[in-house]
């Protein structure tokens, strides 16, 4: 039997602009995207913290240490810049394999969606 889990997470981060003239997707921060263990094309799952939207799009690989999340297209009408998200992609397993399993969270600076080193 495989279930579905969270492989990957960044937690609680600043959207940063909001483009809906694009074709769609997220663009994210590429230090954010490896930190998180994340690639271009994957799908990901957001959450608005501030307005409770919830929506799927994919990934575009955004400037490395630019600190952008972008959403693009018809998501860009579920957020504002300055709004707090949580990204998260998910990962089909083996149930004994996801037991032990641990999924990759990032919880960057919220000002500047830098990577927090501690």
């Amino acid at each position: 039997m495989f279930i579905e889990v969270v492989k990957s997470k960044i937690h609680r981060v600043t959207v940063t602009e909001a483009n809906l003239n694009y074709i769609g997707s997220i663009t994210i921060d590429e230090d954010l995207l490896d930190a998180a263990n994340m690639i271009q094309n994957e799908k990901v799952f957001i959450v608005n913290n501030n307005n409770g939207e919830r929506f799927e799009t994919y990934i575009i690989k955004g400037e490395r240490g630019s600190g952008t999340i972008c959403l693009n297209g018809a998501a860009a009408r579920k957020v504002q810049p300055g709004d707090i998200v949580i990204i998260m992609s998910f990962a089909l397993m083996d149930f004994e394999e996801a037991k032990s399993f641990k999924p990759a969270v990032v919880f960057p600076d919220t000002a500047t969606n830098k990577l927090i080193t501690v």
